[in-house]
């Protein structure tokens, strides 16, 4: 059995009262990993294999725990525990588990193709050599659960985006909570490169508040530097610009079933203009309905260094 932690804590998911319990199952090539990974994206807690008996007490657990949303993966790899699955769910309607069934489907002759593709056995082949055989026996078993579904999804011709929006769609109360994640950050050149940025912007040919005597010990949250930055006409030009780009871009990465987006933007430092510059991007993805945040990577860093500021000559850096 294995669990998984959400990607990110979700200040939307439900309270401990009012746990979703999501149950995936269906046949053996389907997509029920791809399914699971969605789940993880939109904040669940993820458990794949549970043997249909363990469901009642895991649903105590969770609820125990206060976890909102909880996503497993059962089906006849739970072998004779398999058999326990209609006791199980009984329980867990005494229990007060609201729980839903996702099932997932494919056509043989694709389950065949994805099985040959893989090189992974059927987990009922020990049992029917023969993989047509084994496909209709698990379809057999399968066929009272698939009955009770809330949700039956065919993958034979869905892509995983396809996939993502109908669990998104079907089982989030919220649809707007599993939006994708923009992180836009500032950072300076000279403490080295983010690794995980997506897309990257130097903006070193700006103006630099940190050749200004009265201002240049302050950093870009500060009025006087924001407004330094942004009166320039060379920083208005290349905002316009910018913001063409990202707001082009953004929803295609979105629609394409990207969770995480991260935009870094660097000046020297990483204390004036590309703090400014974030800010500013950040809140122009927010006033357009996009979940966005700002991290500040070396303004810290950069603000122990202007302790002793004593004003910069030309030679000197951000």
């Amino acid at each position: 059995m294995a669990t998984s932690q959400p990607s990110t804590p979700d200040s939307n998911a439900p309270g401990k009262g009012a746990m979703q319990f999501i149950i995936v199952t269906g046949v053996s090539g389907a997509g029920k990993g791809l399914a699971t990974s969605h789940f993880e994206d939109f904040g669940f807690f993820c458990a794949d294999n549970i043997p249909p008996a363990l469901l009642p007490k895991f649903a105590e657990l969770c609820m125990r725990g206060g976890i909102g949303r909880v996503a497993v993966v059962t089906d006849v790899r739970g072998g004779l525990f398999f058999n326990d699955l209609n006791a199980a769910l009984k329980r867990m309607r005494v229990l007060g588990v609201d729980y839903r069934i996702l099932f997932l489907d494919a056509d043989d002759d694709l389950l065949v193709q994805r099985f040959k593709e893989t090189r992974r056995r059927h987990p009922l082949s020990d049992e029917y050599p023969n993989l047509p055989d084994a496909i209709a026996a698990e379809r057999a078993a399968l066929q009272e659960l698939r009955g009770q579904a809330d949700k039956i999804v065919n993958t034979s011709h869905a892509t995983p985006r396809e996939l993502r929006e109908e669990i998104r769609a079907t089982f989030l109360d919220n649809p707007d909570a599993s939006r994708m994640q923009i992180r836009v950050e500032s950072f300076g050149f000279k403490h080295g490169m983010p690794a995980d940025a997506d897309l990257m912007f130097d903006v070193r040919f700006l103006p630099n508040p940190n050749y200004d005597r009265e201002i240049g010990h302050l950093d870009g949250n500060c009025r006087a530097v924001v407004d330094y930055v942004m009166e320039n006409e060379v920083t208005r030009e290349f905002l316009q610009k910018l913001s063409d780009l990202i707001y082009f871009c953004v929803p295609h990465y979105e629609q394409e079933g990207k969770s995480y987006l991260t935009i870094a933007i660097g000046c020297t430092g990483g204390r004036h203009r590309s703090v400014v510059l974030t800010n500013w991007l950040a809140q122009g993805l927010r006033d357009r309905g996009y979940r966005a945040s700002t991290s500040h990577r070396d303004l810290d860093r950069s603000a122990a260094e202007a302790k002793n500021f004593v004003g910069p000559s030309k030679e000197s850096e951000e």
